[in-house]
C-alpha cells in the first residue's frame, strides 16, 4: 500500500512537472510571436542584422540550419533591409570558427567586407544577444535564425531592454527537427533560470566596439523618416 501511494505521488509530481514545462514553453513562444517575421518582404528594415552562429557541417554534411541563416542574411542585405551583418558565434579553436566561416560565405555572395562585423564571443544565445548591445552598441536590430530559436532570443532581448525583431528562417523537419525542438524546451527552461534566478551575464564583454553603418548605405528607415518630414 505504501509503495502504491509513493508511485501515485511520483506520477502526480511527474505530470505537474511536465505540464509546467510545456506551459512555460508555450508562454515563451506566445510572448515573441508579434516580433517574428517569416519572410524578408514582410520584415521592417533595420540597420543591423544579427546572425546567430551554428556549425556549417554536421557529420561532414552541410548543416541546413546554417545554410538557411546565411541565405536569409544575404537576402536581407541585397533587399536593403539591413546595412550591416553582425556575425556572432563560437570561436572555440583554430579549426572551428563560426563567425569567420559565415563571413567567408557572405564575402563569396558579394557582401562587402565593410558591411560585416564579427563577434567571436557568441558562445551562447544570451552572449550573442546581450553583447550586440553591450559591446557593439546595437539596440535596434533583426535577429536571423530558426523560429524556435527566435522565440528564445527575443525573450532574452526583451529582458535586457533590447529592441529586437527576428526573421524566422526554415529548418529541417521530420525526426531531426523533432529532436532539436525537444532540446529547445530544455534550453528555454535554462534561459529562464539564467535571467530570473542566476542573473547570468555574457562570458566575455571587453571594450566597446560600436557599429557604424557605412555612409553609402544609410538605412531605408532613415530615408522614410526624411520623406515623411518633408510632407509634414
Amino acid at each position: 500500500m505504501k509503495l502504491l501511494n509513493i508511485f501515485r505521488m511520483s506520477a502526480v509530481i511527474g505530470i505537474v512537472l511536465v505540464a509546467s514545462i510545456l506551459l512555460v514553453d508555450r508562454w515563451l513562444s506566445a510572448q515573441a510571436s508579434s516580433r517574428i517575421f517569416d519572410s524578408t518582404a514582410e520584415i521592417p528594415p533595420r540597420s543591423i542584422g544579427l546572425v546567430l552562429g551554428t556549425s556549417k557541417y554536421i557529420a561532414k554534411s552541410l548543416n541546413p540550419y546554417y545554410q538557411y541563416r546565411i541565405d536569409a542574411a544575404i537576402s536581407l542585405y541585397e533587399q536593403k533591409k539591413v546595412n550591416v551583418l553582425l556575425l556572432s558565434g563560437d570561436n572555440a579553436h583554430r579549426s572551428y570558427n563560426e563567425p569567420w566561416t559565415m563571413k567567408r560565405d557572405l564575402l563569396k555572395a558579394g557582401v562587402p567586407d565593410d558591411n560585416i562585423v564579427l563577434d567571436y564571443a557568441g558562445f551562447r544565445t544570451l552572449d550573442s544577444v546581450v553583447r550586440a548591445k553591450r559591446v557593439f552598441d546595437a539596440d535596434h536590430f533583426v535577429i536571423i535564425t530558426q523560429r524556435f530559436h527566435c522565440e528564445r532570443a527575443l525573450f532574452i532581448a526583451e529582458r535586457n531592454n533590447i529592441d529586437a525583431i527576428c526573421l524566422a528562417v526554415p529548418g529541417p523537419k521530420g525526426l531531426a527537427g523533432l529532436k532539436i525542438r525537444m532540446r529547445e524546451v530544455l534550453a528555454r527552461i535554462k534561459a529562464i533560470m539564467d535571467i530570473y534566478i542566476l542573473d547570468m551575464k555574457p562570458k566575455f564583454l571587453g571594450p566597446k566596439e560600436p557599429i557604424t553603418p557605412p555612409e553609402a548605405d544609410q538605412p531605408d528607415t532613415e530615408q522614410s523618416n526624411s520623406d515623411q518630414s518633408k510632407t509634414e
